[in-house]
């Protein structure tokens, strides 16, 4: 059974920082872009963050970049997601997803998806 487990989620003030890890299991995520999403109250799930497997190409939504930093250990099957700067807009469920190949700016073709766990941005 496939399973992404996010974890690192809580409630922080605004400039405050977090760290968001998922934790993949159930198959080999060999050639897997891992990637971050998130959804607020409302509104449709945006894409955050994404990496390939070799580590070769990072993607940030022009939002975060310089604030959020995606990494990966493929030894351990884990993506990792440091949000720095934090906004009260950005309060939001972050969703861990993977992709066979890339993920880009859009949840097209993702194969599976963690549970979410719960960001909140105190202003």
């Amino acid at each position: 059974q496939v399973q992404l487990v996010e974890s690192g989620g809580g409630l922080v003030q605004a400039g405050g920082s977090l760290r968001l890890s998922c934790a993949a299991s159930g198959r080999d995520f060999s050639g897997y872009a891992m990637g971050w999403f998130r959804q607020a109250p409302g509104k449709e799930r945006e894409f955050v963050a994404a990496i390939t497997w070799s580590g070769g190409n990072i993607y940030y939504a022009d939002s975060v970049k310089g604030r959020f930093t995606i990494s990966r250990d493929n030894a351990k099957n884990t993506v990792t997601l440091q949000m720095n700067s934090l906004k009260p807009e950005e309060t939001a469920v972050y969703y861990c997803a993977a992709r066979l190949g890339s993920i880009r700016s859009t949840s097209s073709g993702v194969g599976y998806w963690g549970q979410g766990t719960q960001v909140t941005v105190s202003s």
